[in-house]
């Protein structure tokens, strides 16, 4: 695969996690429960980090969700990103409570005073702000789209510029995917701050993914990018999900194995289908790279003999079907043949040979990982 150059930007530092220069791309997601429910969010939050989240966003609605957050960032195992709207003494609280990064709209706070007391106090804690425009809540309608949210984003970091402010992260969603393409295009030549990447308001989980993918694939492809979050009407960790197979697919970080198969034709002779949901679900539970030592490899699941001997030779283990029976490949080389019946088996044994061993739960579905 050939590798994606980085659009340079600067290190910045969200709690224990660095986002800009040659860092890898971190993926963020929000907690979807009102933030004064402490235990629920916590709870979020837990499966968040296990699904592979590194950043997580919570809502700061009033004061009694910025005074929550201080119990929660005691016990949270993810940096916290307070997202703040409207009234900027939530701001003041929430850096009082102790969290990573603050997010703000320059859509809803802008009042030169304002950020400038924001900026004061997230220096004087050590943390960034995210300068975080959405098409939806623009100030600015003399201008339209992707030019209308640079033009907001940059107003607010030369105000953010002139209070000897520079730690910050900026992000330009719109629902559209052309404009949210164009608009980080533009702001990309504009500065050296990290982006977090995003399409706003997407919809539910299918076309939402769908629309993700499209504009976040274009950015990436192009070196732009430094943080993603897939927005969704679903539940948190289906956005970790497929921000996880975005960033897999152009190779630009690896989670664990990776399935390639068929779609299958007449030609099929045996149940593909059946066979690649069994793997899949097998390997869930490695499915993060905490869990994976050495090379995280691919593997092929082909149903004829068309593309499949092909495909399965340049993966590193791969099943080329012919009626019943399949070949097996390891490294482009064919080794055995392998019963339907016990192919995801025999696959799964192959994975937690040396280099690929990604630990017991493979095989049991269960328990922590061997590593």
């Amino acid at each position: 695969m050939m590798a994606i150059k980085r659009h340079k930007t600067k290190v910045i530092k969200i709690g224990n996690c660095l986002i800009g220069g040659s860092h890898k791309i971190a993926i963020q997601s929000m907690a979807k429960v009102r933030t004064t429910d402490r235990s629920r969010v916590l709870g979020q939050i837990k499966e968040l980090k296990e699904a592979g989240c590194q950043i997580v966003r919570l809502a700061v609605k009033d004061e009694a969700d910025a005074v929550a957050l201080k119990e929660i960032k005691k016990k949270s195992v993810l940096p916290l990103v307070a997202d703040i709207h409207f009234n900027w003494r939530l701001a003041i609280k929430a850096i009082e409570s102790g969290v990573d990064k603050i997010r703000l709209n320059p859509g809803n706070i802008y009042k030169k005073d304002e950020v400038a007391n924001i900026a004061r106090a997230a220096a004087s804690a050590g943390i960034p702000i995210r300068v975080g425009a959405n098409s939806g809540s623009l100030r600015d309608r003399r201008i339209s789209g992707a030019d209308s949210m640079v033009k907001s984003v940059m107003d607010y970091v030369r105000l953010l510029e002139k209070n000897k402010f520079y730690d910050i992260v900026l992000s330009l969603k719109a629902s559209n995917i052309m404009d949210t393409v164009a608009a980080y295009r533009h702001v990309a030549k504009l500065c050296d701050y990290p982006l977090h990447l995003g399409v706003t308001a997407t919809g539910a989980p299918y076309l939402g993914t769908i629309k993700s993918s499209i504009a976040l694939g274009i950015l990436l492809a192009e070196g732009i990018g430094d943080t993603i979050r897939v927005s969704l009407t679903d539940k948190p960790r289906q956005e970790i999900a497929a921000a996880a197979s975005i960033l897999e697919s152009l190779g630009l970080r690896k989670f664990g194995p990776q399935i390639i198969s068929c779609p299958t034709c007449g030609r099929c002779e045996v149940d593909l289908v059946k066979i690649v949901k069994e793997l899949e679900k097998r390997l869930r539970t490695t499915n993060d790279e905490r869990r994976t030592t050495g090379a995280a490899p691919t593997i092929a699941v082909m149903g004829c003999v068309v593309n499949g001997p092909g495909e399965a030779k340049e993966a590193d283990l791969g099943i080329a079907f012919g009626k019943k029976d399949g070949l097996l490949f390891i490294k482009g080389k064919p080794v055995k043949k392998v019963k339907f019946d016990s192919c995801i088996n025999v696959l799964l044994s192959q994975l937690n040979t040396r280099p690929y061993r990604i630990g017991r739960c493979a095989l049991s579905g269960q328990g922590d990982p061997d590593v």
